[in-house]
Protein backbone atom coordinates (compact mmCIF):
# COMPACT_ATOMS: atom_id res chain seq x y z
CA UNK A 1 0.00 0.00 0.00
CA UNK A 2 1.47 3.33 -1.06
CA UNK A 3 2.07 6.21 1.31
CA UNK A 4 -0.51 8.28 -0.58
CA UNK A 5 -3.26 5.77 0.19
CA UNK A 6 -2.25 5.47 3.85
CA UNK A 7 -2.14 9.21 4.45
CA UNK A 8 -5.40 9.77 2.57
CA UNK A 9 -7.09 7.21 4.83
CA UNK A 10 -5.60 8.89 7.91
CA UNK A 11 -6.77 12.28 6.63
CA UNK A 12 -10.27 10.90 6.03
CA UNK A 13 -10.33 9.67 9.62
CA UNK A 14 -9.03 13.01 10.91
CA UNK A 15 -11.84 14.81 9.08
CA UNK A 16 -14.58 12.29 9.87
CA UNK A 17 -14.09 11.96 13.64
CA UNK A 18 -14.49 15.66 14.54
CA UNK A 19 -17.32 15.90 11.99
CA UNK A 20 -19.20 13.07 13.71
CA UNK A 21 -18.55 14.64 17.11
CA UNK A 22 -19.96 17.97 15.90
CA UNK A 23 -23.11 16.32 14.58
CA UNK A 24 -23.43 14.33 17.80
CA UNK A 25 -23.11 17.53 19.86
CA UNK A 26 -25.72 19.23 17.72
CA UNK A 27 -28.06 16.24 18.04
CA UNK A 28 -27.81 16.32 21.82
CA UNK A 29 -28.80 19.97 21.99
CA UNK A 30 -25.35 21.53 22.15
CA UNK A 31 -24.01 24.38 20.06
CA UNK A 32 -21.37 24.13 17.37
CA UNK A 33 -18.32 26.05 18.51
CA UNK A 34 -14.81 25.48 17.26
CA UNK A 35 -12.19 26.16 19.90
CA UNK A 36 -8.42 25.87 19.77
CA UNK A 37 -8.60 22.07 19.82
CA UNK A 38 -10.81 22.10 16.73
CA UNK A 39 -8.40 24.38 14.87
CA UNK A 40 -5.48 22.11 15.75
CA UNK A 41 -7.42 19.00 14.70
CA UNK A 42 -8.35 20.53 11.36
CA UNK A 43 -4.76 21.64 10.81
CA UNK A 44 -3.61 18.07 11.52
CA UNK A 45 -6.04 16.74 8.92
CA UNK A 46 -4.78 19.29 6.40
CA UNK A 47 -1.17 18.26 7.02
CA UNK A 48 -2.08 14.57 6.56
CA UNK A 49 -3.94 15.31 3.34
CA UNK A 50 -1.18 17.43 1.80
CA UNK A 51 1.31 14.69 2.72
CA UNK A 52 -0.91 12.20 0.91
CA UNK A 53 -1.16 14.48 -2.12
CA UNK A 54 2.61 15.00 -2.20
CA UNK A 55 3.21 11.25 -2.10
CA UNK A 56 0.57 10.54 -4.76
CA UNK A 57 1.12 13.39 -7.22
CA UNK A 58 4.88 13.87 -6.89
CA UNK A 59 5.99 10.25 -7.14
CA UNK A 60 9.72 10.33 -7.74
CA UNK A 61 10.66 12.68 -10.58
CA UNK A 62 7.27 12.36 -12.29
CA UNK A 63 3.98 14.19 -11.93
CA UNK A 64 0.89 11.97 -11.62
CA UNK A 65 -2.75 12.98 -11.51
CA UNK A 66 -6.27 11.56 -11.84
CA UNK A 67 -9.80 12.81 -11.18
CA UNK A 68 -9.83 11.68 -7.51
CA UNK A 69 -6.49 13.32 -6.73
CA UNK A 70 -7.69 16.51 -8.44
CA UNK A 71 -10.78 16.56 -6.22
CA UNK A 72 -8.66 15.89 -3.14
CA UNK A 73 -6.23 18.70 -4.01
CA UNK A 74 -9.08 21.12 -4.70
CA UNK A 75 -10.74 20.19 -1.42
CA UNK A 76 -7.48 20.65 0.46
CA UNK A 77 -7.06 24.15 -0.94
CA UNK A 78 -10.64 25.02 -0.08
CA UNK A 79 -10.34 23.63 3.45
CA UNK A 80 -7.09 25.54 3.93
CA UNK A 81 -8.88 28.72 2.86
CA UNK A 82 -11.68 27.99 5.31
CA UNK A 83 -9.19 27.31 8.13
CA UNK A 84 -7.49 30.66 7.57
CA UNK A 85 -10.74 32.61 7.24
CA UNK A 86 -12.25 30.96 10.31
CA UNK A 87 -9.45 32.43 12.41
CA UNK A 88 -10.91 35.88 11.64
CA UNK A 89 -14.55 35.29 10.66
CA UNK A 90 -16.18 32.64 12.82
CA UNK A 91 -18.20 30.26 10.66
CA UNK A 92 -18.05 27.12 12.80
CA UNK A 93 -21.32 25.75 11.46
CA UNK A 94 -19.75 25.28 8.02
CA UNK A 95 -17.68 22.44 9.45
CA UNK A 96 -20.83 20.32 9.65
CA UNK A 97 -20.81 20.27 5.84
CA UNK A 98 -17.13 20.67 5.02
CA UNK A 99 -15.70 17.94 7.24
CA UNK A 100 -17.84 15.10 5.78
CA UNK A 101 -17.08 16.36 2.26
CA UNK A 102 -13.33 16.44 2.94
CA UNK A 103 -13.48 12.94 4.43
CA UNK A 104 -15.34 11.67 1.36
CA UNK A 105 -12.83 13.14 -1.11
CA UNK A 106 -9.94 11.62 0.84
CA UNK A 107 -11.66 8.22 0.74
CA UNK A 108 -12.19 8.57 -3.02
CA UNK A 109 -8.51 9.39 -3.49
CA UNK A 110 -7.60 6.30 -1.46
CA UNK A 111 -10.03 4.06 -3.37
CA UNK A 112 -8.91 5.29 -6.80
CA UNK A 113 -5.13 5.61 -6.45
CA UNK A 114 -4.27 4.74 -10.05
CA UNK A 115 -2.96 7.93 -11.61
CA UNK A 116 -1.54 8.81 -14.99
CA UNK A 117 1.89 10.33 -15.51
CA UNK A 118 1.43 13.88 -16.76
CA UNK A 119 3.25 14.37 -20.04
CA UNK A 120 5.69 17.28 -20.33
CA UNK A 121 5.69 17.69 -16.54
CA UNK A 122 9.11 19.31 -16.77
CA UNK A 123 7.59 22.34 -18.50
CA UNK A 124 7.47 25.13 -15.86
CA UNK A 125 4.40 26.73 -17.45
CA UNK A 126 2.53 23.43 -17.30
CA UNK A 127 3.41 22.94 -13.63
CA UNK A 128 2.29 26.49 -12.87
CA UNK A 129 -0.92 25.87 -14.83
CA UNK A 130 -1.74 22.75 -12.81
CA UNK A 131 -1.11 24.48 -9.49
CA UNK A 132 -3.19 27.54 -10.43
CA UNK A 133 -6.01 25.36 -11.80
CA UNK A 134 -6.22 23.35 -8.58
CA UNK A 135 -6.30 26.60 -6.61
CA UNK A 136 -9.22 27.79 -8.74
CA UNK A 137 -11.01 24.46 -8.17
CA UNK A 138 -10.54 24.81 -4.42
CA UNK A 139 -11.86 28.36 -4.16
CA UNK A 140 -14.85 27.69 -6.40
CA UNK A 141 -15.70 24.43 -4.61
CA UNK A 142 -15.95 26.23 -1.28
CA UNK A 143 -17.91 29.06 -2.94
CA UNK A 144 -20.42 26.55 -4.32
CA UNK A 145 -20.92 24.92 -0.92
CA UNK A 146 -21.16 28.33 0.67
CA UNK A 147 -23.86 29.44 -1.76
CA UNK A 148 -25.90 26.27 -1.08
CA UNK A 149 -25.71 26.92 2.63
CA UNK A 150 -26.80 30.53 2.13
CA UNK A 151 -29.80 29.37 0.09
CA UNK A 152 -30.83 26.99 2.88
CA UNK A 153 -30.52 29.73 5.50
CA UNK A 154 -32.42 32.21 3.33
CA UNK A 155 -35.25 29.73 2.81
CA UNK A 156 -35.35 29.05 6.54
CA UNK A 157 -35.56 32.76 7.38
CA UNK A 158 -38.37 33.36 4.89
CA UNK A 159 -40.34 30.28 5.92
CA UNK A 160 -43.89 31.02 7.07
CA UNK A 161 -44.17 31.25 10.83
CA UNK A 162 -46.82 28.56 11.02
CA UNK A 163 -44.65 25.92 9.27
CA UNK A 164 -43.16 24.66 12.52
CA UNK A 165 -46.59 24.36 14.11
CA UNK A 166 -47.82 22.34 11.14
CA UNK A 167 -45.07 19.72 11.51
CA UNK A 168 -45.91 16.43 13.24
CA UNK A 169 -44.75 16.00 16.80
CA UNK A 170 -42.26 13.23 15.97
CA UNK A 171 -40.29 15.63 13.75
CA UNK A 172 -39.69 18.17 16.49
CA UNK A 173 -36.30 16.71 17.27
CA UNK A 174 -35.16 17.09 13.68
CA UNK A 175 -36.48 20.60 13.58
CA UNK A 176 -34.58 21.53 16.73
CA UNK A 177 -31.33 20.22 15.23
CA UNK A 178 -31.97 22.24 12.09
CA UNK A 179 -32.78 25.34 14.12
CA UNK A 180 -29.56 25.02 16.11
CA UNK A 181 -27.63 24.50 12.87
CA UNK A 182 -29.08 27.71 11.44
CA UNK A 183 -28.37 29.60 14.65
CA UNK A 184 -24.70 28.64 14.48
CA UNK A 185 -24.24 30.38 11.12
CA UNK A 186 -22.98 33.98 10.72
CA UNK A 187 -25.41 36.62 9.34
CA UNK A 188 -26.34 36.36 5.67
CA UNK A 189 -24.82 39.74 4.84
CA UNK A 190 -21.45 38.61 6.20
CA UNK A 191 -21.73 35.32 4.34
CA UNK A 192 -22.58 37.09 1.11
CA UNK A 193 -19.46 39.23 1.39
CA UNK A 194 -17.42 36.11 2.04
CA UNK A 195 -19.05 34.30 -0.91
CA UNK A 196 -18.19 36.99 -3.45
CA UNK A 197 -14.67 37.26 -2.02
CA UNK A 198 -14.26 33.54 -2.73
CA UNK A 199 -15.76 33.95 -6.21
CA UNK A 200 -13.39 36.83 -7.00
CA UNK A 201 -10.41 34.74 -5.89
CA UNK A 202 -11.63 31.71 -7.82
CA UNK A 203 -12.28 33.79 -10.96
CA UNK A 204 -8.83 35.39 -10.69
CA UNK A 205 -7.18 31.97 -10.38
CA UNK A 206 -9.30 30.68 -13.26
CA UNK A 207 -8.21 33.61 -15.44
CA UNK A 208 -4.57 32.87 -14.64
CA UNK A 209 -5.22 29.18 -15.34
CA UNK A 210 -6.55 29.99 -18.81
CA UNK A 211 -3.56 32.24 -19.51
CA UNK A 212 -0.91 29.82 -18.23
CA UNK A 213 -2.66 26.93 -19.98
CA UNK A 214 -2.58 28.81 -23.27
CA UNK A 215 1.14 29.49 -22.93
CA UNK A 216 2.00 25.90 -21.99
CA UNK A 217 -0.20 24.55 -24.79
CA UNK A 218 1.47 26.87 -27.30
CA UNK A 219 4.92 25.70 -26.18
CA UNK A 220 4.02 22.00 -26.21
CA UNK A 221 1.50 21.57 -29.04
CA UNK A 222 1.70 24.83 -30.97
CA UNK A 223 -2.01 25.51 -30.34
CA UNK A 224 -3.11 28.31 -28.01
CA UNK A 225 -6.45 26.76 -27.04
CA UNK A 226 -6.93 23.12 -28.06
CA UNK A 227 -10.58 22.28 -28.68
CA UNK A 228 -11.07 19.50 -26.13
CA UNK A 229 -13.56 18.94 -23.32
CA UNK A 230 -11.28 20.46 -20.70
CA UNK A 231 -10.79 23.71 -22.62
CA UNK A 232 -14.47 24.09 -23.53
CA UNK A 233 -15.79 23.50 -20.01
CA UNK A 234 -13.08 25.68 -18.48
CA UNK A 235 -14.00 28.58 -20.76
CA UNK A 236 -17.70 28.07 -20.01
CA UNK A 237 -16.92 28.22 -16.30
CA UNK A 238 -14.81 31.35 -16.78
CA UNK A 239 -17.59 33.05 -18.74
CA UNK A 240 -20.17 32.05 -16.13
CA UNK A 241 -18.26 33.49 -13.19
CA UNK A 242 -17.27 36.55 -15.21
CA UNK A 243 -20.93 37.11 -16.04
CA UNK A 244 -21.90 36.72 -12.38
CA UNK A 245 -19.35 39.27 -11.20
CA UNK A 246 -20.35 41.67 -13.97
CA UNK A 247 -24.01 41.27 -13.05
CA UNK A 248 -23.14 41.80 -9.40
CA UNK A 249 -21.32 45.04 -10.25
CA UNK A 250 -23.88 46.44 -12.71
CA UNK A 251 -27.21 45.10 -11.46
CA UNK A 252 -26.42 44.08 -7.88
CA UNK A 253 -27.13 40.37 -8.37
CA UNK A 254 -27.43 38.39 -5.15
CA UNK A 255 -29.49 35.67 -3.52
CA UNK A 256 -30.96 32.99 -5.77
CA UNK A 257 -29.54 34.53 -8.94
CA UNK A 258 -26.01 34.33 -7.52
CA UNK A 259 -26.70 30.77 -6.36
CA UNK A 260 -27.74 29.59 -9.82
CA UNK A 261 -24.75 31.20 -11.54
CA UNK A 262 -22.31 29.91 -8.91
CA UNK A 263 -23.56 26.32 -9.14
CA UNK A 264 -23.56 26.44 -12.95
CA UNK A 265 -19.97 27.67 -12.99
CA UNK A 266 -19.01 25.03 -10.44
CA UNK A 267 -20.59 22.27 -12.55
CA UNK A 268 -18.58 23.41 -15.58
CA UNK A 269 -15.43 23.36 -13.41
CA UNK A 270 -16.07 19.77 -12.38
CA UNK A 271 -16.72 18.71 -15.96
CA UNK A 272 -13.57 20.49 -17.14
CA UNK A 273 -11.39 17.90 -15.45
CA UNK A 274 -12.87 15.63 -12.82
CA UNK A 275 -16.05 14.76 -14.70
CA UNK A 276 -14.43 13.98 -18.03
CA UNK A 277 -11.53 12.12 -16.43
CA UNK A 278 -13.95 10.09 -14.30
CA UNK A 279 -15.80 8.94 -17.41
CA UNK A 280 -12.58 8.10 -19.25
CA UNK A 281 -10.72 6.44 -16.37
CA UNK A 282 -13.50 4.69 -14.45
CA UNK A 283 -16.45 4.12 -16.77
CA UNK A 284 -14.62 3.63 -20.06
CA UNK A 285 -11.52 2.12 -18.38
CA UNK A 286 -9.21 4.06 -20.68
CA UNK A 287 -6.04 5.99 -19.98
Amino acid sequence: MSSGIVFHLLAALAYAVPGLLLWRTLGRGGTVSAGKASHVTLLTALVLQVTALHGSILAGDTLQLNWALALSAATWLGMSMYWLENLVLRADGLQLLLLPLAALTCLLAACFPEAQIVAHAGNPWLRAHLLISLAAYGFITIAALHSILMAIIDRHLHRPLDTAAALPEDTSGRLSIFERLMDSMPPLLVQEQQLFRLIWMGFSMLTLAVGSGSISSLQITGAVLPLDHKTIFTLLSWLTFGGLLLGRHIRGWRGRVALRWTLTGFAFMLLAYSGSRFVIEVILQRG
